[in-house]
């Protein structure tokens, strides 16, 4: 009897040791929406249950936005979306603001159209930095 449960607290151990290091592995460190930048600990929001750690306030605000869209395309920078993103929704073509090159865009973004393509800013300030020099943001476009 004493081996038996001697084997079940070493499984159990093992066990648990194994959730341990796979959470560990799921840790996000950076911002889902300007992908470069660190979390800060006290700016999270809470998506379906899940709790995505975000930058800054203004990442925040931007989330609310689309958080459907966020949660599909930022699952890399926070895995623990993985588990409540929806299957349904399918990311752009275009994931990042040609001007600010490191910040995401959505489907509900500013947008313009150039040369028959339709452009997606994070912000409005960066479609009057587009408009001023095109050909210097265009190469950002991936």
């Amino acid at each position: 009897m004493k081996k038996l449960i001697s084997k079940a607290l070493v499984i159990a151990a093992i066990m648990v040791g194994s959730v341990f290091n796979l959470q560990a592995a799921e840790k996000q460190t950076h911002c889902p929406l300007m992908i470069e930048d660190e979390i800060d600990a006290e700016e999270f929001l809470v998506y379906k249950g899940v709790k995505v750690f975000m930058c800054c306030g203004t990442c925040k605000k931007m989330w609310t936005q689309n958080p459907d869209y966020f949660a599909v395309v930022s699952r890399k920078q926070a895995p623990q979306l993985a588990k409540v993103a929806s299957k349904e929704i399918k990311p752009m073509k275009q994931l990042f603001c040609p001007v600010y090159t490191d910040t995401r865009v959505h489907p509900k973004s500013p947008s313009i159209e150039h040369n028959g393509k339709k452009i997606y800013f994070c912000k409005t300030r960066a479609v009057t930095r587009f408009k001023s020099n095109p050909e210097k943001y265009l190469k950002n476009l991936k």
